[in-house]
């Protein structure tokens, strides 16, 4: 059977929106060994003067991410940024009860600000709205951006940044409505608390925006009442709501993963749909977007059954190793599709950040003293971060259809295009039937293409699903797809494709001029 998707690139109302180019932000976290011998690793063979690893950094231009969130995440709710400033050398070394780790500081603001310049990625910077609060907000943020006079700007330029950072990006903590989380609130605590925080912050500096904490997850029993509770204090003083999001595949069941995109398309619109009926309720005109500012694939069974125990036993030490997920060739085509979610979903979703960078749940790995590679999740997010720009399109997707458990009925095909304002184009491809090829024929009417590059991501010959990308080899990667036809007559453009089982594929449209009359 056929699976026929169909768009119009002539029509505007067919567009669902710009592809923000925030859509592609990563998450640096002090957790594990996200910066410890991830980022930063003093004494390693490639490392620079700064202690930062050159192979990682590489590795990081490659991906694409274009924000980084830091420094958290749970981390956040019990740091005090001022640890992280002045001479390493006099830093204070503290406990972490987060991540049950003991911070060295070493790496801290100053050093981050070097390294996502280096990595050319703008600043996320989350405050501590856990054990602490307004002032501590609003006087790190004198610190990065106020320009000169002031005890905490003339520190900065003590501390060799003569130039303020001008972060834009401000998270008003994190998670707080998980009872995990340090300082853990109910709505109206940290729905109060983060108008406070936001109130001074934007007297401080009017330019800011500003994300204000959602829901952990689509389970958690607040979810819902919580943004529009916190909404109630804060829509008129923010102009995003977080939303976070981990996919797992439970007791052997690989169609209700494979799905996971869908059901995060259910997140983003009910999410949406919550802060429409907040702000007609308040009668605000205006627009507060969606950051999935943490966003993934995450076996949080390692995490449950593993990783804590091995905390506990262990005590108190320096970056453990946590959460260290190794990616499959399943979990690379579930966070392609997850992507092509992100780009559904443009005109609601302003920013996103998949959560983490490296080592920790995270698209690249790196060994203390050794190597770092690509994992294969590695793959979808720098093809989609290179290749996805200009206008999303709107999509009809008809044909042969998955059961599954968890989300009911999906489509076996998952579809995503995006076309830039140059002509150039892109289809993404999400192929959920794991026993078989799946034919696709795309129409996209109004505009003649041709199909520059067709590359797909399946398993390797000889291989499983479960094959995964380690230091020694790496199997898992995007190949040349043959036998994809593109025809073009005076009403658009018909593509033909054979999908492999299991697989994530991208296709490169470049603009075709209509033939001489």
């Amino acid at each position: 059977m056929t699976v026929h998707i169909e768009g119009d690139v002539g029509d505007p109302a067919q567009v669902i929106g710009r592809v923000p180019r925030r859509l592609f932000g990563s998450f640096v976290e002090h957790m594990g060994r996200s910066v410890y011998t991830g980022l930063y690793e003093p004494g390693h063979a490639t490392s620079d003067d700064r202690g930062f690893r050159g192979d990682v950094l590489e590795l990081v231009r490659e991906l694409g991410p274009t924000v980084l969130r830091y420094p958290g995440g749970n981390f956040v709710s019990g740091y005090r940024w001022e640890d992280g400033v002045g001479p390493a050398a006099t830093r204070p070394v503290r406990l972490d009860p987060a991540w049950h780790s003991v911070e060295s500081n070493r790496f801290g603001l100053h050093e981050f600000v070097a390294w996502a310049e280096a990595a050319g990625a703008e600043v996320m910077y989350a405050v501590n709205l856990g054990t602490r609060g307004v002032q501590e907000a609003a006087d790190v943020l004198e610190y990065c951006n106020h320009a000169d006079g002031t005890e905490l700007s003339e520190r900065r330029r003590a501390n060799g940044a003569d130039r303020p950072f001008g972060f834009k990006l401000w998270c008003l903590g994190n998670e707080m409505d998980g009872p995990w989380q340090i300082g853990h609130k109910t709505a109206d605590e940290y729905g109060r608390l983060a108008a406070e925080t936001a109130r001074l912050m934007r007297m401080i500096d009017p330019g800011v925006e500003l994300v204000v904490a959602g829901s952990s997850h689509a389970d958690m029993p607040t979810f819902g009442s919580w943004e529009r509770t916190v909404l109630r204090h804060t829509a008129e003083l923010v102009d995003h709501i977080s939303l976070h999001a981990y996919y797992q595949e439970l007791h052997g069941d690989t169609d209700s993963y494979l799905a996971s995109a869908a059901a995060l398309d259910d997140y983003i619109a009910t999410t949406a749909g919550v802060i429409d009926e907040t702000l007609d309720e308040l009668g605000l005109d205006k627009k507060i977007g969606i950051s999935v500012d943490e966003w993934n694939v995450w076996d949080l069974r390692r995490w449950n059954e593993v990783d804590q125990a091995e905390l506990a036993a262990g005590g108190w030490r320096e970056h453990p190793r946590i959460i260290e997920d190794t990616y499959t060739v399943t979990d690379a085509v579930v966070v392609g599709s997850l992507l092509s979610s992100l780009l559904r979903n443009v005109d609601r979703v302003t920013m996103a950040n998949q959560a983490q960078l490296v080592n920790v749940i995270a698209p690249i790995r790196s060994e203390p003293g050794g190597p770092a590679w690509r994992q294969t999740t590695f793959h979808p997010f720098r093809q989609v971060a290179a290749l996805a720009g200009g206008a999303s399109l709107r999509l009809a997707v008809e044909g042969e259809r998955l059961r599954t458990a968890q989300h009911g009925e999906v489509g076996l095909v998952d579809a995503a295009a995006t076309v830039e304002d140059s002509g150039r184009g892109a289809v993404f491809l999400t192929n959920r039937a794991t026993a078989s090829p799946t034919e696709v024929r795309i129409r996209l009417r109004g505009a003649r293409f041709g199909v520059y590059a067709a590359e797909t991501l399946t398993t390797p010959d000889g291989e499983t699903r479960h094959t995964v990308n380690t230091a020694d080899a790496q199997p898992v990667r995007p190949v040349p797809l043959p036998g994809t036809v593109a025809t073009s007559d005076p009403g658009g453009t018909t593509i033909t494709v054979t999908l492999p089982p299991l697989s994530w594929t991208v296709l490169q449209l470049t603009p075709q001029a209509a033939p001489d009359a």
